[in-house]
């Protein structure tokens, strides 16, 4: 029955729908036992659910549609067809083993294309990375020797921000390549050459960003226990503000969103790995029915920007960098007219009198 049919079997049948009512609301309430007490006959008597489905099945069932249906049901029936054959079931272990392997298929396709490749990603560029932090003490011991030869005359602030700088790059192009290889092919990502040396040097970048970020604090808390705490915390925070732990239009405004998400380095390192593993995919849903695409799952479920290419994440992650590395020049060369200042002050502070040990007739004098 189409729309018009079913409003007029409802009003022959004592069921109108009421003017300017949804005529699918008129339907369900009319057949729906939880709207007993709103099905009315007359103003004062009602009627159960059951007492009016038991009415339509009688009016449809002396309605000329009823009698035509079963005139074709028994024209239907009069023809002949094949026998069909009773087939034997799939053994419980067959039904086990197809079910597992159509599950895992699906899981596969579902949590591995689309969750798992994000965590796998996030793991890369903050907690590898985060272990760079293990140089601070040599940090700090450089800082002392670079302080001592300073005062020599050896070499400038500059000499030593650049050699240190250079010094470190072999290093973290082994560490990053290396080990980046492993977890890159190891876990299947995106194949092509392209999409691995974005991936290593996005790391790479990570890499430098957390060492320079050290070095700025190992500059001003030379203290080692402190020091490494406090960049500990620093990198925590940038981790948290990022976009994926919270996603971005989740964080709260002040502080965590503006300024701290778009000042660390997460949010372009983030950014700059998903777009290079899913820009280009193509990935089945959850129920396996329909593909999406991999630009869709950056925007709507990462909230992430993808009206500029990866690169320029990347280029952001330099500029990072060399950002990162100005500030420690900056802070190394305030270092060197800061602390004669305060060992000054610290010298020219009046020494306090210990009572216990000044005696008696000094005071009296």
């Amino acid at each position: 029955m189409n729309h018009e049919l079913l409003l007029q079997f409802f009003a022959l049948s004592g069921y109108p729908c009421p003017t300017l009512q949804n005529p699918s609301d008129h339907f369900l309430k009319t057949i729906n036992s939880d709207f007993d007490q709103d099905i009315e006959q007359g103003p004062t008597s009602r009627k159960s659910t059951e007492e009016v489905i038991n009415i339509l099945i009688k009016s449809y069932s002396d309605s000329d549609k009823y009698r035509a249906v079963q005139s074709q049901v028994a024209e239907i029936c009069k023809q002949e067809g094949d026998v069909l054959e009773k087939r034997s079931r799939a053994s419980f272990t067959t039904q086990s083993l197809v079910l597992t392997k159509r599950s895992f298929v699906n899981d596969f396709g579902y949590y591995w294309l689309h969750a798992l490749r994000g965590s796998m990603l996030m793991f890369v560029a903050t907690f590898i990375t985060f272990m760079a932090i293990g140089g601070f003490s040599s940090f700090v011991e450089e800082l002392k020797v670079f302080q001592r030869e300073k005062l020599n005359g050896h070499y400038g602030s500059g000499s030593f921000v650049i050699a240190n700088t250079l010094s470190a790059l072999p290093y973290l192009v082994l560490v990053s390549f290396i080990p980046g290889a492993i977890a890159y092919f190891l876990t299947g990502l995106q194949g092509g050459f392209e999409h691995f040396m974005y991936f290593a040097l996005v790391l790479f970048t990570c890499m430098m960003l957390v060492e320079s970020l050290m070095m700025i604090v190992a500059s001003i808390v030379p203290n080692f226990l402190m020091g490494l705490i406090s960049g500990a915390g620093i990198q925590a925070l940038m981790c948290l503000s990022g976009g994926f732990f919270r996603l971005p239009n989740d964080l709260p405004r002040v502080f965590w969103k503006y300024p701290l998400h778009y000042v660390a380095f997460h949010k372009y390192a983030y950014q700059g790995l998903f777009k290079n593993e899913f820009e280009g995919l193509k990935i089945h849903d959850e129920n396996m029915k329909s593909l999406i695409k991999g630009e869709d799952i950056l925007k709507y479920k990462w909230e992430m920007d993808i009206d500029y290419s990866k690169w320029v994440d990347l280029a952001i992650l330099l500029g990072m960098i060399i950002l990162y590395r100005l500030l420690f020049l900056l802070f190394v060369k305030a270092g060197e007219k800061v602390k004669p200042a305060v060992r000054a002050i610290m010298s020219n502070s009046p020494k306090q009198i210990n009572s216990a040990e000044t005696p008696l007739h000094e005071f009296s004098a």
